[in-house]
C-alpha cells in the first residue's frame, strides 16, 4: 500500500484541472537559470529530504567544519614532562636567580633592628642626651620583644630602636642573661606590620654549613655578610669578662655594631645571636672569627620554651 508523503507538494486532485500551480506560474514569469549537473543533483536530493532531515544534515556539516578548524588553528596542546623540563632549563639558563644567602637575608630583613644607646652629656649644662653606642637586635614577637647583646644596652640611660620600616621607638630592658651576654628589650612603639623572625635550631648545624649575619657594623646597615660554620660548642671570654660556653664559631664578617644581630641559616631562621669577635690586637675588627650564642641558650635563659 502506498504511503502518503509527510509534506505534500501537489495540489488537491479537485483543483488540479482548474488552477495553475504556483511553480508553473513562476516558471512562466521567470525562466530558470541553468546550473551545473552536480549542483542540480544536490538540490534535487535536498528537496527530496524531509525538512527535519535537511536541518539535521546542515547541523552535522557545520559541526564537522568547526571541529576541523579547531584541530588546525589554536587547538590547545597537552603539556608533557619534556616540555616542563625544557621551560625550567630555559629559565635557569637565561635568568640569574638570587643566591641562597640573598634569599635568606630577605627573609630576616623585616625583623632586624638597629639599637642605639644614649647617656647624659656631662659636658652639656642642659643635660641633653648623647649617643654612646650602636648595636643590632632581632624581633622575636609581635609585641615588640627584641633579642640583643647585654653589652650593647648595659648602663644606658636611654635605648632607641629603629625598625626595618624606619619606625623609631624607645625600648626598655626586660631581661638579661649575663653568662651569654644576652638581653631582652621591648619597644614602646611598634610598626603596623611588625614581622617577628622565625627561630630555628642550632642542633642541626654542622661545620661547613652556610650561615648569614645581618646587622649594623659601625652603624651602617642593615648589612649582610655570609660564611660558614667553623665550629660548634666553642668557649670565649675577653679579659675581665665571664667565659661564655656552647658558642657557634663562624667566619661571616662581623664588626662592632653587629653585636646582638641574628646569625641565620639558609632558611632565614635565627640559629644564634652574634656576640663577639676574636682579634688578638686592640683593633677590635674582624679577622675571620665570630662567635654567636645559640638561640636555644638565649631562649632558655629568658624563660622561653625551646625552639
Amino acid at each position: 500500500m502506498k504511503r502518503a508523503a509527510l509534506y505534500s507538494r501537489k495540489p488537491s486532485a479537485q483543483g488540479a484541472d482548474r488552477l495553475p500551480t504556483a511553480a508553473a506560474t513562476a516558471a512562466v514569469m521567470h525562466p530558470p537559470v541553468k546550473a551545473s549537473h552536480s549542483a542540480s543533483r544536490i538540490t534535487q536530493g535536498l528537496q527530496r529530504l524531509p525538512l527535519w532531515a535537511a536541518l539535521l544534515l546542515c547541523a552535522l556539516l557545520s559541526a564537522s567544519l568547526t571541529w576541523a578548524l579547531t584541530r588546525q588553528v589554536g587547538a590547545p596542546q597537552r603539556l608533557t614532562q619534556d616540555d616542563i623540563n625544557a621551560a625550567v632549563l630555559h629559565t635557569l639558563n637565561t635568568q640569574e636567580l638570587p643566591s641562597r644567602a640573598a634569599r635568606a637575608a630577605q627573609l630576616i630583613a623585616p625583623s632586624v633592628v638597629r639599637v642605639r644607646t644614649q647617656d647624659e652629656d656631662k659636658k652639656n649644662p642642659k643635660g641633653e642626651m648623647q649617643n654612646t653606642g650602636v648595636g643590632s637586635g632581632v624581633v622575636i614577637s609581635e609585641e615588640g620583644v627584641i633579642l640583643t647583646n647585654l653589652h650593647v644596652v648595659q648602663g644606658a640611660k636611654r635605648i632607641q630602636v629603629t625598625f626595618a620600616d624606619g619606625t623609631e621607638s624607645e625600648a626598655l630592658v626586660i631581661g638579661v642573661q649575663p653568662e651569654n651576654d644576652l638581653a631582652v628589650i621591648k619597644a614602646k612603639r611598634l610598626p603596623d606590620d611588625l614581622q617577628p623572625a622565625t627561630l630555628g635550631s642550632s642542633q642541626n648545624l654542622q661545620p661547613g654549613d652556610e650561615v648569614v649575619a645581618v646587622g649594623f657594623p659601625f652603624g651602617i646597615g642593615p648589612s649582610v655578610s655570609a660564611g660558614v660554620v667553623s665550629g660548634l660548642n666553642r668557649s670565649f671570654g675577653s679579659e675581665g669578662q665571664t667565659m661564655m660556653r656552647g658558642l657557634i664559631q663562624a667566619d661571616a664578617a662581623a664588626n662592632p655594631g653587629n653585636s646582638g644581630g641574628p646569625l641565620i641559616n639558609m632558611a632565614g631562621e635565627v640559629v644564634g645571636i652574634v656576640t663577639a669577635i676574636l682579634n688578638p690586637t686592640s683593633a677590635r675588627t674582624f679577622i675571620g672569627i665570630v662567635f654567636a650564642a645559640t638561640i636555644e641558650s638565649a631562649g632558655g635563659g629568658m624563660g622561653m620554651p625551646p625552639f
